[in-house]
Order: C-alpha cells, then sequence, then structure tokens
C-alpha cells in the first residue's frame, strides 16, 4: 500500500514479545530478533524498491523500558549502552537496513555506529541522528502501542522541552561524529528547533510527527472537531516550512495517495 502511494522510505520498529525481553535488550542483536527478522524480510521482498531505516534504541528490547542497560543503582549507563548500539547498529545493517536511526539518545553514539560500521565493511549505510529528541509527554500513544515496560523517565538523558540552545549543540556534536542526517523529534511543539536546526546543518534536517500529534488530530477529527484532511495537510505543511527536508509521519501513506491523486 505504501509503495503503491509513492512512499519510497520506511521507519520500522521491533516490538518483541514480552519473554524474549531482557535487561540488555539482547534480542535487539540477535539476527534471529524480531527487527532483524523484519528487516530481511522487507529487503527481500522489495529490493531497491524501499529504501528501509531501522530504530537503533533498545527501549522496546528491555525489560525495563529504558534506551539504554543500567547501572546497580537504576541510572542508564551511557557508556555500556554504546556498546551495543554498535553491535545493533551492524546486525540491523547486516539485515538489510540502508539507514539506522539511532534515537536513545546517548552521548557519543553517533561516532560508535559509525566507527563499527566502517569496521564490519558497512560503508554505504547512513546514520539519521535524532539529535535534538525531547523528553515529550506527546509519546504516550506509541509507547501503549507497544507496550512498553518503561518505569519513571527518561529526563536524565532526553532533552528538556524548555532547553532551546542545547539542541543546536547536540546537533553540532553528531554532525562532528559523522552523522549523514539529523533529527528533530517531535515535531510541532518544536517547529523552532527545526528551524534553529534547518539554519545551522549542512546536512538533510527531518522532523518526526509523533504518536501524539496524530493522536489529536484524529480524536478531533473523529468528534467532527476539525476537517481531517485539512488538519493533516497543513500540519505536515507546517513542518515542512519550518524547515525539515523529510517528515516521519504516520499519515505518509495517505499523504502520498492524495498528492498522486492530486487532491491536496
Amino acid at each position: 500500500e505504501a509503495l503503491e502511494a509513492g512512499v519510497k522510505c520506511i521507519d520500522l520498529f521491533g516490538v518483541p514479545l514480552d519473554e524474549d525481553k531482557d535487561a540488555t535488550g539482547s534480542v535487539a542483536w540477535d539476527p534471529e530478533g524480531v527487527l532483524n527478522r523484519n528487516l530481511r524480510a522487507l529487503r527481500e521482498e522489495f529490493g531497491n524498491d524501499l529504501l528501509i531505516m531501522a530504530d537503533t534504541c533498545l527501549d522496546e528490547f528491555t525489560d525495563h523500558g529504558h534506551c539504554g542497560v543500567l547501572t546497580a543503582e537504576g541510572a542508564v549507563d551511557n557508556d555500556a549502552t554504546l556498546e551495543i548500539y554498535a553491535r545493533m547498529g551492524v546486525a540491523q545493517a547486516e539485515a538489510g537496513a540502508d539507514v539506522l536511526g539511532p534515537s536513545g539518545m546517548m552521548d557519543g553514539q553517533v561516532r560508535v555506529i559509525r566507527e563499527a560500521l566502517e569496521g564490519a565493511g558497512h560503508h554505504e549505510t547512513a546514520i539519521l541522528a535524532y539529535a535534538a529528541k525531547y523528553s515529550s509527554a506527546f509519546y504516550g500513544p506509541f509507547r501503549d502501542a507497544v507496550d512498553s515496560q518503561l518505569t519513571g523517565d527518561r529526563k536524565t538523558y532526553q532533552m528538556d522541552a524548555a532547553n532551546r540552545s542545547e539542541a543546536l549543540r547536540e546537533v553540532a556534536l553528531d554532525l562532528e561524529e559523522g552523522a549523514d542526517m539529523v533529527m528533530v523529534k517531535p515535531a510541532m511543539s518544536y517547529l523552532d528547533i527545526v528551524r534553529d536546526v534547518a539554519d545551522m546543518a549542512d546536512v538533510p534536517v527531518s522532523a518526526y510527527q509523533i504518536s501524539g500529534e496524530y493522536a489529536m488530530i484524529e480524536a478531533a477529527a473523529a468528534r467532527g472537531w476539525i476537517d481531517r484532511k485539512a488538519s493533516i495537510v497543513e500540519s505536515v505543511l507546517s513542518i515542512r516550512r519550518a524547515g525539515a527536508d523529510s517528515v516521519l509521519t504516520y499519515w505518509a501513506a495517505e499523504l502520498g495517495r492524495w498528492m498522486k491523486e492530486g487532491s491536496l
């Protein structure tokens, strides 16, 4: 359906069974894990007709729901997590991912993944760095959908919603470490950040229209409070207008179909 609508890129997440989750998220780099198995299946089915991006993060694979491994005291261990991200990134590239999306906001994640990819011979695999990812209330519907095991919050490694300047520092570091593209997430409540990043980055800028943003429009439209199609188009247009070269959105297939039909 997505290909028929003109969509050329898909971002794949893995949601293992609860019994396959553990403290280190080991199924994330298992070649037979749910994400890597499905990356191979998509590559075999669609060849080079589809650009495949993989989410390179541990939150769906750990039994505690955090994006990295934890210390004995329950804090996220940044450096220990980097070692796992490197293994995960190589496993995803070997399974067929064209683009890796490190979304855990660990310091140094882009560098270690880039070095691991180069060391394994995956010179053409791109990295779309989640460079400015905020600790947001709008992730809620997604976490419910993937049955997140998260306890507590991610405020120690995701960005404070009030902090504007840190976004540019994070983007600059990811570019220095070898990011091919950079991401702002969420999108609609952070259009000022999208604009700031677009003004300073010399690589393509993406923005992620996340589940809470999607859910608000769908819920309001279902109640007849807003025009669904017009609101979808306007919301994505605002992200592009702010400076995003690409937008990750749950409405990609619909938008593609509307563009092909000439009904926008």
